[in-house]
């Protein structure tokens, strides 16, 4: 899958999102990287480039205060390459749309300021 067909279903998942949600999402960038940055797997004590598919840097809407202005927006980076990858090794071939919507809508997740284990918990219930 080339950058383009990823990018357009990557823009579909936040598309997807209820309108709800999508109001309440300011000062925040999602960029789209081929591979985690060396940095961020050891910073992370990561192994490898493929364990990460997705990222959340900022602070969650969640532990904004009233002295939260003037800052830098949020990023999610979606990588590209560890979920294709991710998707190659699965024997079960997961739809590939379905899995990109799965990490953009995590790490939306953790800007709306829910922990990876509610996140899994509404994962498995909504992506198994």
């Amino acid at each position: 899958m080339n950058e383009k067909e990823f990018e357009q279903l990557v823009i579909e998942a936040i598309s997807e999102l209820p309108e709800y949600f999508r109001e309440k999402m300011e000062n925040i960038t999602i960029h789209i990287e081929d591979i985690p940055d060396k940095n961020i797997l050891k910073k992370l004590g990561l192994p490898s480039p493929c364990s990460l598919l997705g990222l959340y840097q900022g602070i969650p809407i969640t532990r904004r205060g009233i002295n939260y202005r003037n800052v830098m927006p949020d990023r999610i980076l979606i990588y590209r390459k560890p979920i294709l990858n991710r998707l190659n090794k699965n024997s079960q071939k997961p739809d590939i749309k379905k899995e990109v919507k799965r990490v953009v809508l995590h790490e939306i997740g953790h800007y709306f300021g829910l922990s990876d284990e509610e996140l899994y918990l509404i994962e498995k219930k909504n992506f198994s």
